[in-house]
């Protein structure tokens, strides 16, 4: 079964530790042995995931010599936060919902509330 762009980022977005990486590559460029550095895996485990981000569209890889620089791609990312974007609008809506009807309640609370009897002066003890 092939998998649409967005299911692929979803499928690559999944596991921590290619978040982490993309988190990194926010920072900026660099390479795959520095990428691995903090992770307690293999240069070649590092590669596999950096391998399902590519073909996920998240990063690309270049070669500069021998530096092999990995870069973010937003791209990817925007168009998650798109499909995103159509739910919040929705549970905004919600909670703008909730938040009026919340506070008819109060009101009515409010009103319905028993007036407190005004507080008279009491006579002082001697």
């Amino acid at each position: 079964m092939a998998l649409d762009s967005l299911s692929m980022t979803f499928q690559a977005l999944a596991d921590p530790t290619r978040r982490a990486i993309l988190a990194r590559l926010a920072l900026g460029e660099t390479s795959v042995s520095e990428l691995a550095e903090p992770f307690e895996m293999s240069l070649p485990a590092v590669s596999k995931h950096l391998k399902v981000l590519e073909g996920a569209g998240l990063i690309t890889r270049s070669r500069d010599a021998q530096w092999r620089p990995c870069k973010l791609e937003p791209t990817a990312l925007k168009t998650v936060d798109d499909w995103l974007e159509r739910y919040r609008r929705f549970w905004e809506e919600r909670f703008d919902r909730l938040e009026d009807y919340l506070r008819e309640i109060q009101a009515k609370d409010k009103a319905d509330k028993p007036k407190k009897p005004s507080d008279k002066k009491r006579p002082r003890k001697k």
